[in-house]
């Protein structure tokens, strides 16, 4: 699921890529949702992955069994690429590999707070994400 500060151009990209995109605002929520109302919008879904570029939401006190967030520190152009190597990466490449955690993504690298951890975690990139 995509948050709507998303651009459609990106939105598009993963849908050519065959992977099935839901976006706040458009398919899911209302538009202009406030992030409160996101956290509650996550509890009423079946397991959903949001991926977001609200860099607020990288908080451990959101962090809850039955979803995932994903705050990417990237361009607005970059977001679909992204999403895409997250879902492809070993960590995180099946659902219930992705519950229970808040993770922030980057050029760098990946940092994450799991819940029940008691420190932020470091991931690095299978290979540099282009």
């Amino acid at each position: 699921m995509l948050d709507e500060n998303i651009l459609e151009s990106q939105r598009q990209l993963l849908r050519s890529w065959r992977l099935r995109v839901q976006q706040i605002g458009r398919d899911v929520g209302p538009s202009g949702i406030q992030d409160e109302a996101i956290i509650a919008l996550l509890h009423q879904l079946r397991r959903p992955t949001l991926f977001t570029r609200d860099l607020r939401f990288y908080d451990r006190r959101v962090i809850h069994a039955q979803y995932c967030l994903v705050v990417m520190d990237v361009g607005e152009y970059e977001a679909a690429i992204f999403t895409r190597h997250v879902l492809r990466h070993p960590s995180f490449n099946q659902e219930k590999k992705r519950m229970g955690t808040v993770v922030r993504i980057s050029h760098a690298g990946i940092r994450l707070w799991r819940l029940h951890g008691s420190r932020e975690e470091a991931v690095s990139w299978p290979s540099q994400p282009r």
